[in-house]
Order: C-alpha cells, then sequence, then structure tokens
C-alpha cells in the first residue's frame, strides 16, 4: 500500500482507497484526468479573483477622476480604498497563478 495524493484536494491518501476520506472524490476511474480537471478549475478560480481586483482597481481611478476634478474628503477614501485594495489584489492573484501553472498537473 502506497500514499498517493487525492486528485481533488492534493492530501495524501491511500492507494488502496476507493474514495477519498477528506473530499469525497470517487478514484475508481482515470485520477489523471480528474486532476487535470481539478487545475484547471483552479486556474479559473484564479482568473476571475484577478479580473475582480482589477475591476475594483478601476473602480478607484474611475471614483477618484469623477466629474474631472481630484476626489476631496470621503470620496478621496473611499477611491483611495478600493484603488489600493484593487492593486494589491491584482499583484497578489497574479502571482498565485504563476505559481500555480508551474506545478506539475
Amino acid at each position: 500500500m502506497a500514499l498517493i495524493e487525492c486528485p481533488g484536494c492534493n492530501k495524501r491518501i491511500s492507494s488502496k482507497a476507493k474514495t477519498c476520506q477528506y473530499c469525497g472524490d470517487n478514484l475508481t476511474g482515470d485520477t489523471e484526468s480528474l486532476s487535470h480537471i481539478n487545475h484547471i478549475k483552479r486556474s479559473s478560480q484564479l482568473m476571475n479573483q484577478s479580473l475582480l481586483a482589477m475591476t475594483m482597481f478601476i473602480a478607484g481611478v474611475v471614483i477618484w477622476f469623477w466629474r474631472g476634478e481630484p476626489a476631496e474628503g470621503l470620496r478621496a477614501n473611499i477611491a483611495g480604498g478600493f484603488f489600493v485594495l484593487g492593486f494589491a489584489g491584482y499583484l497578489f492573484t497574479r502571482i498565485q497563478l504563476v505559481m500555480h501553472k508551474r506545478k506539475k498537473v
């Protein structure tokens, strides 16, 4: 009996197990295709998070320059928050995406 990685949750399980005890995935079929599918799903999730972060960044810039003049007061704080959170979130998710794509499937 050897330990293998579950294609669904990447936890170590017995090679003789028919289902994963952690996530409940069925291991009787082709585990290689399950691994590819889960890799694609994770890539899609990271791309969606990246898009959301970029949208927040752009929203911050739009709020800051609404009506042609730079923001002041509460509007400046809201715009700055969106700008910083969007920029940091975008960088973080892009780094995660690069690290994820380097993983061997």
